[in-house]
């Protein structure tokens, strides 16, 4: 080849082999670095501590600012005068501020004391119970009717106590006639057949004798057997024997029998005669009447059942009553309030469901005893109920807001 000629390019073939993938520097810093929205949330994060801060920080100025205004106004203000009683009126205005105020309103006895709400209770509530146990033949009652004492309520069968009774009459007849046969003592006709007997056995004592004393004679001689003289000499014994036990007994017969037996059977009369009582008592138990005049409250039993006073199951008691036109208020008057309320204190009493309806009302009693769970005393109010209003408005258990009234100026 000659040197001076240009050299002639040689043509390559394109290759068919895949491009490698980028490897550049860059774009792999690029690959790393975080998107828009992932950037946007770690702003708000960083920022929400700062905004926080923010706020607390204008919730403790304004607290501040409150504060001090107080102050300053407490500072600025008059100084407190002095009121009649003595007591300046900022003493006043902070009692004003512990205490409730009390009621302003005045009736015609006097200025209002003190309210509160209690439940009317029956000043005397029975539970009527019969004295024996068996089967009601008889209800004679309903709830709501009113009955007056020694009223019949209910009959109770009457079989077992019958009978009981009975057999105790009759014991107590046979003790009694025990007691007179005891104390008349014996018959003249039983005296006399004991003096008869006596009399007899004396006569025949000295024949009795008189063989003994010939068999013994006799005996000496040899002419009788000594079987006979002894026979002969136990009749004449026994039947001396036989004359002392006679003259004994006709002497107890005349003085009759002794105090001590005539004592037992007067015991035994007495015992026999409270039977009888006890008999008759259950006996007429069995008849159930009302102890007092009043009304029926609840009725507890049925016809056909079994009463039984001293069961814990089943029907113990025939019904409850009591006299509605005795009735008091039941109210737990606080601890800080009680020195308000005082024993003859005159009150106006409403019944909630009926509250235009006022009765007058006086404090009959302050319980004993407090009530530590409530911190409040049992108080009772007597009310005082027309007669013909009696059961009719006000009934046990329903509340009832009861006004004590203070006492009376002048």
């Amino acid at each position: 080849m000659n040197p001076t000629q240009a050299p002639v390019p040689v043509r390559s073939e394109p290759s068919t082999a895949p491009a490698a993938p980028p490897t550049a520097l860059g774009e792999r810093v690029r690959s790393l670095r975080l998107s828009a929205e992932v950037r946007n949330q770690q702003a708000n994060t960083c920022v929400l501590p700062w905004l926080l801060a923010f706020v607390m920080a204008v919730t403790a100025a304004t607290f501040a600012a409150l504060y001090y205004g107080q102050a300053g106004r407490a500072a600025a203000a008059p100084e407190a005068s002095p009121l009649p009683d003595g007591r300046s009126s900022s003493d006043s205005r902070a009692q004003a501020a512990v205490r409730p105020s009390a009621p302003a309103a005045v009736s015609d006895r006097g200025s209002i004391a003190l309210e509160s709400k209690g439940y009317i209770i029956p000043r005397r509530q029975i539970l009527v119970s019969p004295q024996v146990n068996g089967r009601l033949l008889q209800v004679l009652f309903e709830e709501g009717q009113r009955v007056e004492q020694g009223q019949v309520l209910a009959e109770i069968e009457t079989t077992d106590y019958l009978a009981d009774h009975e057999r105790a009459l009759a014991a107590l007849a046979s003790a009694q006639q025990h007691l007179q046969e005891l104390e008349a003592g014996n018959r003249p006709e039983e005296i006399a057949q004991a003096e008869a007997e006596l009399a007899e056995a004396r006569a025949l004592l000295p024949q009795a004798e008189a063989e003994w004393k010939r068999n013994d004679e006799l005996r000496a001689s040899r002419t009788i057997s000594q079987l006979q003289y002894e026979q002969s000499e136990a009749t004449y014994l026994s039947l001396k024997k036989r004359v002392d036990r006679l003259q004994a007994a006709v002497a107890l017969m005349q003085k009759g029998p002794r105090q001590e037996r005539i004592e037992a059977a007067r015991a035994d009369v007495r015992q026999a005669e409270a039977d009888a009582v006890r008999t008759k008592w259950r006996l007429d138990n069995c008849t159930v009447r009302a102890p007092i005049s009043g009304t029926i409250l609840k009725k507890n039993a049925e016809q056909g059942n079994i009463v039984n006073p001293i069961a814990f199951n089943g029907s113990f008691s025939l019904c409850d009553m009591a006299d509605l036109s005795d009735l008091e208020v039941e109210l737990f008057i606080q601890e800080r309030d009680i020195s308000r309320v005082f024993v003859g204190q005159r009150c106006k009493v409403r019944a909630e469901s009926y509250p235009e309806r006022a009765y007058d009302g006086v404090v009959s009693r302050l319980m004993p005893i407090a009530d530590r769970a409530k911190g409040a005393l049992p108080v009772r109010v007597k009310l005082t109920v027309p007669e013909d209003e009696q059961g009719v408005y006000l009934k046990p258990e329903m509340g009832a807001v009861v006004t004590f009234l203070g006492r009376p100026e002048g």
